[in-house]
């Protein structure tokens, strides 16, 4: 190999790293968890072509906004909410966990607009 081979290599490296990086990060949901928003939607929506397509849409939008682990977070404070007890009332008023249902909220108003109008 040569010297300027070598050098490109290296230099070229932490450009795909970083590709890759965004890549993943844009799929970093399951498919599952993708499968599973899309088949609730339907459910709510309506379960014809028209709805799969922006449902799909819909959570796509959503994993370009938010990264998974976010969206588990808030998907586990909204389930908890429904929740009833004592030990629940931290998932019901803390900031916390206001904030990720919060930010959970504004992607998918933000889906709403651009898939469902």
């Amino acid at each position: 190999m040569t010297f300027k081979a070598l050098v490109a290599g290296i230099l070229a490296a932490p450009i795909a790293a970083s590709a890759q990086s965004v890549a993943d990060r844009l799929n970093d949901y399951p498919t599952a968890a993708r499968a599973d928003y899309v088949f609730a939607c339907m459910v709510t929506n309506g379960q014809t072509r028209e709805m799969l397509d922006r449902c799909s849409c819909s959570i796509d939008l959503i994993a370009s906004i938010l990264p998974y682990e976010q969206y588990e977070k808030a998907e586990t404070v909204l389930s908890m909410r429904r929740v009833g007890g004592e030990r629940m009332a931290f998932f019901k008023s803390a900031v916390l966990a206001e904030n990720m249902v919060a930010d959970l909220r504004r992607a998918q108003a933000e889906a709403e607009v651009v898939c469902f109008r």
